[in-house]
């Protein structure tokens, strides 16, 4: 990029959107040039594509000098300007001011401006592609700066196919000495793209040509970074090999990498094994993969056991059929029984998360003798994320053991959890529990978790009554107004002759919340002559939320009703208390 002194030669009043330009490009506010940027199309309607290419596009490439947050809506904007050079005969004046930012020190602009160069790439003719595209793809290349050679790891897959087998040789070679540069970050960009080039790259001149700087990243003594980002393109290379030549060519270093000292690189080896498992194929998963998923559910690091048990579910659903049993009992089941209670939370709540899913392989007999055990323990973790993750797959197990077997092994831990002394602990479960009633059904609900939910509105605890009323809400949702009417309604209406004015208060905020989600009959016939009698209540915090509660009903009910309701907010609205002829009055406003 050019310096701040350089000025842009401006010949004649023609000019004039190019001198607009230049002056909001030089304005001290930020602000300002880059929506200059963003009005570049306005401005090369108004040039003309001979003109924008002649004047417009040279003086972005020699004068721009700015913001990174100005250059980055640059490279963004001269991706889509094809149309304002005059098409892709044109396409190629284009690259320059690219090229440029592809340079820049920025890391997001340079990623901008090889996103564009990418999209721009297609455009271009075979006969421009190999005279201006490829080119500076060399240039890029072979630039002093390693900015200019991270960029270039980018652009060699989208021109590679379309260009002569001269080209395709060189442009090879040159991605071979970027995988062997001597800065890290070239060779973290090389790597990360390896997978990119090999799916366009001839299958002979990827075992000859790109298994060779495969090995050499994912061995690099230098950068983990550059080894771990070698295990993301071994995917890729091993699905395009034949079998026979994934086992010579690939398992060894891949072998190496899942053993690797760097924990990062173990990280990514089980962040990306269920794709390796589908890409080598179910022999190689035998021979290898299993022993090595089992060290990475050992591993030494949380961080990779945690992700090594994500994947716990999938890679066992992908092993063949003639090894599957054999090799969750006897390899992979006591890993996870140690995982249950690991001591660091994020590898008990990984697995936690997919455990669940192992019912189904398994089958009903060995899910009762191995892995309820297993899920009681995580039932009863102390993390909340813990038991959130095995009360939300319920179902798995459901449809495997049947629900009677479900109750009576879990439901008994769920009712612990429920009652704990600890108020954080019933209100965790309380959060969970319309999901697992969602995911139990209506009738196990109404027989084993009813009379429980129904205690927590009269807990000591406020938050909990809060909660529980919530909890109503969510389950009328799911269960039904009519459900609701002849279940829970009438146990809350109960709650307002109750002679502790807080559970008076919990029959109010029940019905707040209910009104919403239950029919309008069921709020006249039902709910509002309750509220009406408690407009007496010799506690004034009682007879200020009749008057809130009142107030919500007034657009559910029929007019001969809303009359009865006014009546009670005039009789509260000369009550002595303050509050209550607050709130009575402003039902009264909105009536």
């Amino acid at each position: 990029m050019a310096s701040k002194e350089q000025q842009p030669t401006i010949g004649d009043d023609s000019l004039y959107p190019i001198a607009v330009l230049v002056d909001e490009l030089r304005h001290e506010d930020v602000t300002r040039r880059l929506l200059s940027i963003k009005k570049l199309s306005t401005i090369a309607l108004a040039l003309g594509e001979e003109r924008t290419r002649a004047e417009l596009i040279p003086f972005l490439t020699d004068t721009i000098y700015d913001e990174d947050e100005v250059l980055l809506a640059l490279a963004e904007q001269l991706g889509t300007f094809t149309p304002f050079v005059g098409g892709q005969e044109h396409v190629s004046c284009l690259l320059p001011p690219l090229e440029s930012l592809a340079t820049v020190e920025e890391t997001v602009v340079r990623d901008k401006a090889v996103e564009s160069l990418r999209n721009l790439s297609g455009e271009h003719s075979t006969a421009d592609l190999e005279n201006q595209f490829i080119p500076m793809v060399k240039r890029l290349a072979a630039g002093d700066w390693f900015t200019s050679r991270t960029s270039a790891c980018g652009l060699f897959s989208v021109c590679y196919t379309r260009c002569k087998n001269t080209y395709k040789g060189e442009l090879r070679q040159l991605f071979n000495n970027l995988c062997s540069d001597d800065t890290p970050m070239v060779r973290r960009a090389a790597a990360s793209k390896l997978g990119e080039f090999a799916k366009v790259v001839e299958g002979e001149y990827v075992k000859s040509d790109l298994i060779p700087m495969f090995i050499n990243l994912a061995s690099d003594e230098q950068q983990d970074s550059v080894r771990l980002l070698a295990v993301e393109a071994c995917v890729n290379i091993a699905s395009l090999l034949q079998q026979s030549d994934k086992e010579a060519l690939i398992m060894p270093t891949m072998r190496g990498c899942a053993e690797d000292k760097s924990w990062r690189v173990r990280y990514m080896v089980a962040d990306k094994f269920t794709e390796l498992q589908d890409a080598v194929g179910p022999e190689i998963t035998k021979q290898d993969l299993v022993p090595a998923f089992k060290g990475l559910l050992k591993d030494c690091e949380a961080e990779v056991r945690a992700a090594a048990a994500h994947k716990v579910k999938a890679f066992c659903e992908h092993l063949s059929e003639d090894m599957r049993e054999e090799a969750i009992m006897t390899q992979l089941l006591p890993c996870i029984k140690d995982l249950v209670v690991d001591p660091n939370q994020h590898v008990k709540s990984a697995l936690a998360s997919v455990i669940m899913g192992l019912s189904p392989i398994l089958g009903k007999d060995r899910t009762i003798e191995h892995l309820l055990p297993l899920f009681l323990t995580a039932l009863k973790d102390e993390c909340p994320e813990v038991r959130l993750n095995i009360i939300s797959n319920l179902d798995c197990v459901n449809k495997v053991i049947g629900i009677s077997q479900l109750a009576q092994s879990l439901l008994p831990a769920i009712v612990e959890l429920a009652e704990d002394n600890k108020w954080r602990v019933r209100l965790a479960i309380i959060e969970y529990m319309p999901l697992l009633a969602a995911q139990l059904g209506v009738e196990f609900y109404d027989e084993k978790l009813n009379s429980l939910c129904m205690s927590w509105l009269v807990d000591n605890v406020y938050a909990i009554r809060e909660a529980a009323t919530l909890n109503l809400k969510k389950l009328v949702e799911k269960f039904g107004s009519s459900w609701a009417q002849h279940t829970i309604i009438p146990n809350i209406l109960a709650m307002s002759k109750d002679s502790n004015y807080l559970h008076r208060m919990t029959c109010l905020f029940s019905v707040n919340v209910l009104i919403d989600v239950v029919d309008p009959e069921v709020v006249m016939k039902l709910m509002l002559p309750t509220i009406t009698s408690l407009a007496g209540d010799a506690v004034a915090n009682v007879r200020f939320n009749v008057a809130k509660t009142l107030q919500k009903m007034v657009p559910l009910v029929n007019p001969p009703l809303q009359g009865e309701i006014k009546e009670v907010l005039d009789k509260l609205n000369t009550d002595a208390d303050l509050d209550v002829k607050y709130y009575a009055a402003e039902a009264l406003t909105v009536m």
